[in-house]
Formats: structure tokens, sequence, C-alpha cells
């Protein structure tokens, strides 16, 4: 799929719904008649405050007039304008300092939802929860307010997803439980969606499902509810009544999916679709119960993300699909096996003289050669005899002792490994995601006060599939032979998980995956000392943490209790290379 269809934010999406700045958009182009036309109608008096605003009583809003090329902050490159809609624009562009794609937001900082979107942007950042497309920046320069996000490219919309065909049982069940579970935790904090659409909702390649425009979709359509999180979690149902029938809950078409028969009502899906998962249906129809539905069972409807997450948790687990093996080609038999014996014939065979052969050796010259065969072997037989004979009680002689071997003795010893010296260090976040940039220095700086840490993490040890890894590339300045490291931990506990690999450069352009692995060590101590099989030839090493342990909120580092490392001091041991 397509950059741009996976990772912008789709905030002109306006199938299955008719937003207010969309309607007054349209206003806006039917001429300043029907403009007054739409205003007499009473009875959309929100809609027509849009359309005086458009008819010159007020200044139109118009999307900021940048272009390609246009840089912000002289960081962010803008590349591609992905919305235009309301006095806002979207943008894929090009963080510079960080050499990674992320997601613009642009409009007016005279723009009537200027503020409430960097309010809501704000608060969006200050989430960090992984399972949420990340706030990066949001920032009111120049006459312009802009917020940067995280640009997904090997995401997947699920409004994508499901134009292929309605997902698999498990696939529906891990959605619902994912989304439902990060919308509870968002709402804990105080954050709604409001905009919770196929488009709003991805899922990566590792199947782990983000959701995306967290409380800024909504501020910069002016979306408001007075019961957010009944209509989060209505939403919630919505998508997966989607995913279970690939049909949109209510009778309106939306988002590439065909709406219900009118007149009849919200069916459930198992009565939609065949072969739909029955407790799947029945969590869709609780959720959607607040549109005025009858949940299955007389369960109680889900009212909140939370009551949402616990229904969900507490149905029986649904299993992946058995995985599909391809059925062996048939045995093929080979000339030499194609035997008749046991088959019938196709064709009569047609009859034919056999005709035996004289016994061998029967004729006056088979009889002269047999004498000549056997005069032969006699003559042999007796050569051989003697040949023996005379071997056995002839002299012995006298076996030589070799020579030995000259041993060469020399002084040379191998040399021990010895301290190597730490250049330069730099984080590495092939997700653009770094932990703590600033603070890599105080890992080689010899003081075990100072400290680099990590984030805080709602699961664990293991970070994936939140996260693949986390680490950083230390330079040694020429290249070593590397055999060992030294590493001091701030947090100990079950369990942390270290691999040291030779990296290209202070910038690596791969993955993990894809360089030479020097050495690996897991510790449930202070301390881990991962120890080289063969020293490895490298100027760049990577630290790779993959696993971290669980510790309480920490005071002095302001974190808060999850799972985190923090590493106080690096050490590499080896040889200077020839």
């Amino acid at each position: 799929m397509a950059e741009r269809s996976t990772a912008a934010v789709d905030v002109a999406d306006n199938s299955g719904d008719d937003p207010l700045t969309a309607k007054a958009d349209k206003a806006a182009t039917d001429g300043v008649a029907e403009e007054q036309k739409t205003a007499e109608k009473t009875a959309e008096a929100t809609e027509n405050k849009a359309v005086e605003r458009q008819s010159g009583e007020q200044p139109s809003l118009a999307a900021p007039e940048l272009h390609s090329g246009h840089k912000l902050a002289r960081r962010y490159r803008l590349e591609e304008c992905v919305t235009r809609l309301d006095g806002f624009s979207s943008w894929r562009a090009v963080d510079e300092k960080l050499r990674r794609a992320v997601g613009v937001h642009l409009l007016p900082a005279d723009h009537p939802r200027a503020r409430s979107v960097l309010a809501a942007a704000r608060s969006a950042a200050l989430l960090g929860d992984p399972r949420f497309v990340q706030v990066l920046d949001a920032v009111e320069e120049n006459d312009l307010v802009y917020v940067v996000h995280e640009w997904l490219p090997d995401s997947v919309e699920l409004t994508a997803l499901l134009a292929a065909g309605p997902l698999e049982a498990h696939d529906a069940y891990q959605l619902v439980s994912q989304v439902s579970q990060a919308m509870a935790a968002a709402h804990r904090e105080g954050l709604s969606h409001l905009r919770l659409t196929p488009s709003a909702v991805l899922r990566s390649s590792t199947g782990q499902y983000r959701i995306r425009g967290l409380a800024v979709n909504a501020a910069l359509r002016g979306i408001t509810a007075e019961r957010p999180q009944r209509s989060d979690t209505e939403a919630i149902g919505a998508l997966l009544y989607a995913s279970l029938t690939q049909r949109w809950p209510y009778e309106n078409d939306a988002y590439g999916l065909s709406g219900l028969p009118k007149g009849v009502g919200l069916l459930p899906p198992d009565q939609v679709r065949a072969g739909v998962h029955r407790g799947l249906s029945e969590i869709a129809m609780r959720a959607l119960a607040n549109d005025g539905a009858t949940a299955s069972r007389q369960e109680p409807p889900c009212t909140t993300p939370d009551e949402l997450a616990r229904a969900v948790s507490s149905m029986p687990r649904v299993k992946p699909p058995e995985p599909e093996f391809t059925a062996p080609p048939e045995y093929q038999r080979t000339t030499y096996q194609q035997g008749t014996y046991g088959r019938p014939q196709p064709h009569p065979a047609a009859t034919q003289t056999v005709v035996v052969p004289p016994p061998p050796l029967q004729s006056r010259t088979g009889r002269a050669l047999k004498w000549a065969v056997s005069a032969l072997l006699i003559t042999a037989l007796g050569l051989g005899s003697w040949q023996i004979a005379d071997r056995l009680l002839g002299p012995k002689e006298t076996s030589k002792t070799p020579d030995p071997t000259p041993t060469i003795i020399t002084d040379e010893k191998p040399v021990a490994p010895r301290p190597l010296a730490i250049q330069s260090a730099q984080e590495f976040a092939p997700d653009g995601l770094p932990q703590n940039s600033d603070a890599v220095h105080n890992t080689y700086d010899s003081d075990s006060s100072s400290y680099w840490r990590t984030k805080t993490f709602i699961d664990g040890p293991v970070l994936a599939p939140y996260k693949q890894g986390v680490g950083i590339v230390y330079d040694l300045g020429s290249e070593q032979n590397v055999s060992s490291a030294s590493i001091a931990f701030r947090y100990g506990g079950p369990q942390t998980a270290i691999t040291l690999y030779a990296a290209d450069s202070l910038y690596p352009s791969g993955t993990p995956d894809s360089m030479k692995k020097i050495a690996t060590a897991e510790s449930s101590d202070l301390t881990a000392k991962p120890e080289a099989k063969k020293p490895v030839k490298t100027r760049y090493v990577l630290l790779w943490m993959t696993s971290v342990p669980y510790s309480g909120g920490d005071q002095l580092s302001g974190s808060g209790s999850g799972y985190k490392q923090a590493i106080t001091n690096v050490a590499f041991q080896g040889t200077a290379a020839p």
C-alpha cells in the first residue's frame, strides 16, 4: 500500500456523517443566494452560523498558502499536501534533524479553532501511550499553528483491510480488545477521540492496532460531545460490527462500506453474515446498544470503553486460525517402477515364438575356453602362494625411526583485552521514537550518578510488540577487536536483555537483524557482561536492549512505576585491530 494512504492523518474523510465544517464548505460553493436560503432554516441553526461566516459577514477561512519545500522551524520540510479543508491543511513532511517522515497539521493562528487544536495536541502528547500515534510537537509560530505527529509507512488503515473483506474472528477480537483498552486508558487521563472511524485505526506489520488523531481530529473539526465516553464506545462497536460483516451498522453507506437495508433496524452481525463469531457479535451489539439496539441475551449495554474492555476480557479467548499447509504433489512413479505386475494389460500382446538359447559353453570352442581359463587360474594361485611364502620366511627389515619434527618455540603470547575508549555516542531509534537523546553521554562519563533512562512502558518485560527495542550506538574512534562489555544499570529485577551488534556508522541505516552480532547477555542484577566467543572487528558498537525489568516510581528521575531501565555506565574491552 502506498505510504500516503497508510500514514497520512485523513481528517478530511467525511463519509458516514456530515460534520458542520463540511456543510459550510459545501454552502460556500453554492453562492450567496443559496447561503441566504439555507440561513432561513431555523432547524439548522448551527450550520447557519458557518454559512453566515462564509457569506461575507466574516472573512472566509482559507488554509495557509504553503508549498512543497517550505520549512517550519528550519526543521520540518513539507513534501505533499494530503488534506486541505475549512482553513487547515495536512501534510506529509520530513524532519531533517532526525531524518524521518512526519505528518503536519497547519492552520492560521487566528483560526477560531487554533487554541483548541493546540490544547488538544499538547494534552495528547502528554499521554505517551504507544497504542496511539504520537504527537511530536505543537507550536504557534509566525502567524501559524502547526501540530507534528508520527508517520507510519508500514501500517495499513482499517478501511483498506475491510475493502478486501471482513476480518477473521481472531483479528476482530484483537481489534476490539486493543482499541477498547487504549481508549479506556485515554479516558482515564481525560482524553477522548470523538472521531474514531475506520480511517483512524491502523494495523502495523506486527499485528498491533494503533489509533491516530486522539483529541486532535475532533478539535480540527470542532466536534464536541456531551457524553464522550459513550460516543467513543459506540464508535468502537461500529468498528467491530464492520470488521465482522463488512457492513456499516447504519442505513447510510460510509467509509467504502454498504449500510444496512433501510427499515430493518440494527441487525446482529451473525444475522447479517453467516459464520460470524457469536461472542463477538454480542459484544458489538452491547456497544451499539447506546443507539437503541437490543443487546443479545439481555446482557447490559457497555457505555464506556472501560466496560467494553472488561466485557471483551471476560469472554473466551478467540484462537487464531490453524495454519494451512499445501498438500504435497501426488507421487509420480518413474519409468523403472512402472511395471506390469498385477496390472491388466491395456491391449492383448501378440503371440511370439520364444527362441530358447543353447546352454552356454557347450560347443567345441566353449570347451577349449574353459580349459584355458582354468589353467590361468591355477598359475595365478601358484605365483601368489610363492610370493607369500618368500615374504614370511625372508629376513626382517629393520624399521627406520622417522626424524622428529623440530618444535618451534616462540616467545609470543596472546594480547590481553584492554579497555577501549569511547569517542562519542548517539541514540538509535529505527522507529523514529527516541527515548532520551540528550542524556546518551551520561553512559560513558565514568559518573555512576548520571544515567540515560528509557521511557516507562505499560507491558513487559519484553518491549515487543509495542517497541522492538531501544539502543545506543558507540563510536570507538577506529576499528577495534571488540571482545566484551561491562554495563551498569540503575534498576534491577527480571529481566534486562542486552545484545551487542557491529554497526556500519554512528547512524546505522538498517535494523539490528541486518547487523553482525557480537555478544548477548541477560541479567536480573545491576550489571551485565556480554562476552563474544570470538572478537569482532568494528568501530561502531550498537547496544540493543529488548527487555527491561519492572520498577516502582522514581522521585529523583520523575518517572512513574512500570517497565523501564537506565544505564549508568558502559565500558568495552578488546584489542587494537591490525
